[in-house]
């Protein structure tokens, strides 16, 4: 017997969980400027994501999905992508979001349940968080095509977690890319976890990235919790699809350190100990103890950095809490260009019994 083909999947990793690198580092990892902006975002998106667990927690927020420890994950992806370029988050990518330009504001408003917080200011193009899991890829997948079949030299990008490549979605979006190849970067979040279920129950596969070879596109795995490896690998495949090179699946390998969601608790399912372990290897750490090896930041950088940071999100959350709720028609207003005849009856019955529940609202009966 002959081989037919044969396969290869590569890792890339730069920086070792003790920040000290493993390999020849790409020129921009030489330069202060170029880091600490990455390490920055990172820091204010715990921040951040701290502060949202904390309003959830005091009845102030909706149900909320932490990405703490797989901030390298997001602020690597969106620190390689152009402002022209799209992304496609899951519920977990606000670590991108922010960087690309959604204010902190408008990601309170949409976990606070209102809509204008996915209207975003600054990335038009970018599109709101998908909830169901991996349809966001099919999305992708088609306006990737169309960048294509325009001759526009942009991008999609989306961001899905490790379950998400169980799902037929995934398979279907990633094989009609290839086909077209079309401008399109899928990167799995791989936190090891979907909800409760470990990723040795979800797949059989050596690596989720070999899962591109059935689609006849280029597979790869990367440190998700190295920052630097992250914003590199992302580099050379949104540069190979910008070219008209087709598509590239790469797999962020990470650990969900918190919850799933604030909806979750996952003592029930895993191993404290283990949760302990994973945190020496986590990206903060890893990126800041590098830059401290090169002697470009120190602890009081450190220090003045972290009460920027919980300034900077204080102000978004008063912000947040001052805006005033959405009109109790806004939920009929943006479904169809013309509204079918029996929702505008209930349109109307809603607007008729608004008023009543304001005022009960407002004397606290609930």
């Amino acid at each position: 017997m002959t081989t037919a083909a044969s396969f290869h999947i590569g890792y890339t990793q730069y920086l070792g969980p003790d920040g000290v690198p493993v390999q020849s580092l790409p020129a921009f990892a030489r330069d202060p400027a170029a880091l600490i902006p990455l390490y920055r975002a990172m820091v204010l998106t715990r921040a951040f994501d701290s502060k949202a667990v904390a309003l959830q927690r005091t009845g102030k927020l909706g149900t909320f999905a932490s990405s703490v420890g797989q901030e390298a994950i997001g602020v690597g992806v969106a620190s390689a992508m152009r402002a022209e370029d799209t992304l496609f988050p899951s519920y977990r990518d606000h670590a991108a979001q922010l960087l690309r330009g959604v204010t902190m504001t408008e990601s309170l408003l949409y976990w606070g349940g209102d809509e204008r917080g996915s209207d975003f200011a600054v990335p038009r193009h970018d599109f709101p968080n998908c909830v169901p899991i991996g349809t966001q890829v099919c999305h992708a997948a088609g306006a990737a095509y169309a960048f294509r079949l325009r001759g526009e030299p942009r991008v999609a990008v989306a961001i899905f977690g490790d379950g998400s490549t169980s799902k037929g979605d995934f398979y279907e979006a990633m094989n009609m890319a290839g086909i077209w190849q079309a401008p399109l970067v899928l990167v799995i979040n791989n936190n090891q976890w979907a909800i409760s279920v470990p990723r040795s129950s979800q797949s059989a596969a050596q690596t989720l990235a070999q899962k591109a070879i059935a689609a006849g596109i280029d597979g790869l795995q990367v440190d998700g919790n190295d920052v630097i490896a992250v914003h590199q690998v992302m580099h050379a495949a949104l540069a190979k699809a910008r070219r008209g090179d087709g598509p590239t699946l790469v797999e962020a390998l990470s650990y969900r350190l918190g919850d799933h969601t604030t909806a979750d608790d996952a003592t029930r399912y895993r191993d404290s100990e283990l949760i302990r372990k994973q945190w020496e290897h986590e990206p903060l750490l890893r990126l800041r103890t590098y830059l401290m090896r090169m002697n470009v930041w120190d602890k009081a950088q450190d220090e003045q950095l972290g009460k920027t940071c919980h300034e900077q999100v204080e102000q978004a959350v008063e912000a947040y809490l001052a805006v005033a709720p959405p009109e109790t028609a806004a939920m009929f207003d943006h479904l169809y260009e013309t509204l079918p005849h029996a929702l505008r009856e209930q349109r109307k019955n809603a607007q008729r019994f608004a008023p009543a529940a304001a005022s009960r609202q407002e004397n606290g009966h609930g």
